[in-house]
């Protein structure tokens, strides 16, 4: 098959051909039919997260099952589904307390080191990323990597559920449980932090405030519910929401993975308010807060993809997909195919763009 592969960081990524095994117990074979551009793979394609190489990147899709083990019972051939980067075991304490995105025994799910790979080049091992890898014709995945969907939704659509959108929405529903009526500010207006703005506003969130150095994300911003927008290139972001709210937000969302919004997002809360980074904050890097803060009961805490589980979670996202609350067909800002795989992280660093998807059909 061929997929975009992965050979070191700060390299681009190059269309290769790789080997694709066939499915064992619990194993699904997934014909992809669109992948998002994700900053999240941009951060190993940088260099600030390692990954072995070489690797297929990728972890956001959505597409039709070829093939299934025969041990699965769940997805036949023909199903459509949508893959998650939270794959989960099942049967561990995290699992079993309803944490499934936190599956603290997700080497279960994965092949034995003396297994024939899922994914080769030349009889060589191909790292397979997030466990998915998405950036290739096909994915061959455990079966609970996989939620099965209604055919009713656009594939294209459907992949943006698989991460940003399950963050984002996950991050201010699930995460925050923000309350009705509140005030949030969101850092950061790529693919995920529009989908906090959106979870905000599914909420019921009274004033939603977007932050952005780049003018056409905070337009885009205000179309999918953003009450205000704040400018960060020519304004201080925190004076600006203080002001704005008369003592700072009830919730914060930092969207980026930058360690100076992680702190905006903290310093921006009033008493009693809670911040939630969502952005991969680079390895090796420490936030500062004031600690005094504390004192007043304001908090930071962490999302990891959006609190979800996913086979609950998604086939909701898709019902507010389809009842016209989520509003997946504005986010998608290009369509491309495999090959323009680099050119899509370019068009994301300059800010061009909400999710590029790259279509396979």
């Amino acid at each position: 098959m061929k997929a975009a592969v992965f050979h070191g960081p700060n390299q681009p990524l190059k269309i290769e051909q790789v080997d694709v095994d066939e499915p064992r117990d619990h194993e699904v074979l997934v014909r992809t039919a669109a992948t998002g551009v994700c900053h999240s793979d941009l951060h190993f394609v940088e260099g600030l997260y390692p990954f072995p190489a070489p690797a297929i990147l990728g972890h956001e899709a959505a597409g039709v099952v070829e093939k299934v083990g025969k041990a699965v019972t769940y997805l036949a051939p023909g199903d459509h589904v949508i893959s998650c980067p939270s794959v989960f075991c099942g049967y561990c304490d995290e699992c079993m307390s309803g944490h499934p995105n936190r599956c603290s025994n997700r080497w279960a799910t994965q092949r034995r080191k003396d297994d024939a790979p899922r994914l080769s080049q030349n009889g060589k091992p191909v790292r397979q990323f997030s466990d998915l890898s998405t950036y290739a014709e096909k994915m061959l995945v455990h079966e609970n990597a996989l939620v099965k969907i209604t055919k009713d939704i656009p594939l294209d659509r459907a992949a943006l559920i698989g991460c940003g959108v399950t963050t984002g929405v996950g991050a201010a529903l699930n995460t925050a449980k923000i309350e009705p009526g509140s005030t949030v500010a969101v850092f950061g207006c790529g693919g995920v932090g529009i989908s906090a703005i959106q979870g905000a506003r599914i909420a019921g969130a009274r004033m939603i405030i977007a932050v952005d150095q780049f003018e056409n994300k905070l337009a885009m911003a205000k179309k999918f519910g953003a009450t205000h927008t704040i400018d960060a290139s020519h304004a201080d972001a925190v004076e600006a929401i203080v002001k704005m709210t008369d003592g700072g937000v009830d919730y914060s969302f930092e969207a980026v993975g930058l360690k100076k919004l992680a702190e905006q997002c903290f310093d921006c809360i009033k008493p009693g308010g809670t911040a939630t980074i969502i952005g991969m904050i680079p390895v090796g890097q420490k936030v500062a807060l004031d600690g005094p803060k504390f004192l007043t009961e304001r908090k930071l805490q962490g999302s990891m993809m959006g609190g979800n589980r996913f086979r609950i979670d998604m086939p909701r996202y898709i019902d507010f997909y389809m009842q016209g609350r989520l509003n997946l067909d504005d986010m998608i800002s290009k369509r491309a195919r495999l090959e323009n795989v680099n050119e899509a992280f370019e068009s994301m660093k300059k800010g061009e763009v909400a999710r590029t998807v790259l279509m396979f059909d």
